[in-house]
C-alpha cells in the first residue's frame, strides 16, 4: 500500500533557520517524515525583511525530505509595505488596502501555489504555517478542507484585518500552538466548529551537554542569565537592555545578562552585558544549560520554542507578561515568572539572584511540564490524530 503524502507550505526553509515557525515548520516536516511521505513548498528567501532571492531555485533534498523553492516574483518593498501598514492599523480604509498588505507582506511566491494545484491529488493533506503570509491565505482558501493550518498568530493588530474574519472557518483543521492563540483566533472569528486541537511543537533536546566548553570558548565567567533570539525592537530587547541598564545603576548585581542571535540594533558597551552573536544548536544549549535562568522580553509569541527548550533541561523562564501566551505557559507549568513594569523586572531578577532553591524547584516544574505536553511523541501523537480524524470525516 502506497504511503499517504503530505506537503509543508511554509515561508522560508532551510538548517540556517533557527528560530520561529519557520524552524517549526522543518521540525514537523522531519517528524511526520517518519508516518508519511514528505515534501515541503517555499520561496529562495532568506531575509524576512525583503523576501529577496538567497537560495537556489529548484529542489533539493534536505534530510531526506524534498524541499521545493520557487523564485520570489515581487519581493517587499520596505517602504511600501510600512506605508500601507499604517494605513490599515491606524485610518479607515477599503478592504482592497488589506489585500495590497498581503501581497506586499508576501513572499508573494504564485508559483508555489501553482504547483499545489497541479500536483493535489497527489496529497492528502497540505499544511500551512503562519496564517499572516500569502501563501497560507490564498492556500487555504484554494484547498480548504485538505488545508491544516498552523497559525501562529501573535495577539497583534494584523489578527483583527477584516481579510481574517472568515479564513479561520475555512481549513479542514487548525493546530494551535497554545491555549491563549486558540482562544484569541476563537474570539475574532467564531470557528469553534472547525477541527482543532492545541498541540504546539516538540524541540530536539541533546542527551548531554558541556556547560563548561560553553564558559572557556566564549571566555564567560561567573554567573548569568540569558536571551536567545533575534536581537531587535519586536523581540522586547531594547527594553529589556533598558530595565537592566538601570538595575545595574540602582543594584549591586553580580549576573551578567548574555544575547545570543542575530542583531539589529545596537548593544550597550558593558562589562555585566555580554554579546554572543549568533549560534549553533550545541553551543545554544550548553550556553542554557550553564544560564541560571532564561529571559524573554517579547511581547508578541504564539509559543516560545526555546522556553520549552530551557523546561526541557530544568531552567526556569521569566517573562514579559504583556503576552498572554507566555504568562500563560508560565501558569501552566509553574516554572516561569513574569514582569509587565521595570518595578517587576527588579524584584524578579533579585529574586531569583539569591533564592537558589525556588530556581530548583521551578526548573523541576518546567522539566516535567515540558515532557507532559512537549516530547515528540506526545506532539507526533496529536499531528496523527487531527489527520485521522480528517480522514474519517472525509478529508
Amino acid at each position: 500500500m502506497a504511503q499517504k503524502k503530505i506537503g509543508i507550505i511554509v515561508q522560508r526553509y532551510g538548517t540556517d533557520i533557527n528560530g520561529g515557525a519557520e524552524y517549526h515548520a522543518r521540525l514537523i516536516a522531519e517528524k511526520m517524515s517518519r508516518h508519511f511521505e514528505v515534501e515541503v513548498f517555499t520561496s529562495t528567501a532568506h531575509n524576512y525583511i525583503t523576501w529577496e532571492h538567497h537560495y537556489p531555485e529548484g529542489t533539493e533534498l534536505i534530510d531526506n525530505i524534498p524541499v521545493h523553492r520557487f523564485p520570489v516574483t515581487k519581493p517587499r518593498d520596505p517602504k511600501k509595505f510600512g506605508d500601507l501598514q499604517k494605513i490599515i492599523f491606524e485610518e479607515e480604509h477599503p478592504i482592497d488596502n488589506e489585500f495590497m498588505w498581503l501581497d506586499e507582506q508576501g513572499p508573494y511566491v504564485p508559483q508555489v501555489l501553482e504547483e499545489l494545484e497541479n500536483r493535489e491529488k497527489e496529497f492528502a493533506y497540505f499544511f500551512f504555517f503562519s496564517y499572516r503570509y500569502y501563501h497560507s491565505y490564498y492556500g487555504v482558501k484554494q484547498f480548504k478542507k485538505k488545508a491544516i493550518l498552523v497559525p501562529t498568530a501573535e495577539h497583534d493588530d494584523v489578527i483583527y484585518l477584516r481579510i481574517f474574519k472568515d479564513f479561520f472557518n475555512l481549513p479542514g483543521a487548525i493546530i494551535y500552538n497554545s491555549h491563549e492563540e486558540k482562544e484569541m483566533i476563537n474570539k475574532v472569528s467564531g470557528n469553534e466548529q472547525v477541527l482543532g486541537n492545541i498541540v504546539g511543537v516538540g524541540s530536539e533536546i541533546p542527551a548531554e551537554f558541556s556547560p563548561q566548553s560553553f564558559r572557556d570558548q566564549f571566555n564567560t565567567r561567573g554567573n548569568y542569565f540569558i536571551y536567545i533570539g533575534r536581537l531587535d525592537q519586536n523581540k522586547g530587547v531594547p527594553e529589556l537592555l533598558d530595565f537592566y541598564m538601570r538595575l545595574l545603576k540602582e543594584e549591586k548585581i553580580d549576573f551578567t545578562l548574555a544575547l545570543m542571535g542575530k542583531s539589529v540594533i545596537d548593544i550597550p558597551n558593558h562589562p555585566m552585558i555580554k554579546y554572543l552573536g549568533f549560534m549553533q544548536d550545541e553551543d545554544k544549549f550548553n550556553a542554557l544549560k550553564g544560564a541560571e535562568f532564561l529571559i524573554i522580553p517579547s511581547q508578541f509569541e504564539s509559543l516560545s520554542m526555546v522556553a520549552l527548550e530551557a523546561w526541557a533541561i530544568g531552567k526556569p523562564v521569566v517573562a514579559n507578561g504583556r503576552t498572554e501566551v507566555l504568562q500563560g505557559q508560565c501558569r501552566r507549568s509553574n516554572a516561569g515568572l513574569w514582569y509587565t513594569n521595570y518595578d517587576e523586572f527588579k524584584e524578579i531578577i533579585l529574586l531569583l539572584l539569591e533564592n537558589k532553591t525556588l530556581k530548583e524547584i521551578m526548573g523541576q516544574n518546567g522539566k516535567a511540564f515540558f515532557e507532559t505536553n512537549y516530547s515528540w511523541p506526545v506532539i507526533e501523537d496529536k499531528y496523527l490524530k487531527i489527520m485521522g480524524k480528517l480522514d474519517i470525516n472525509g478529508g
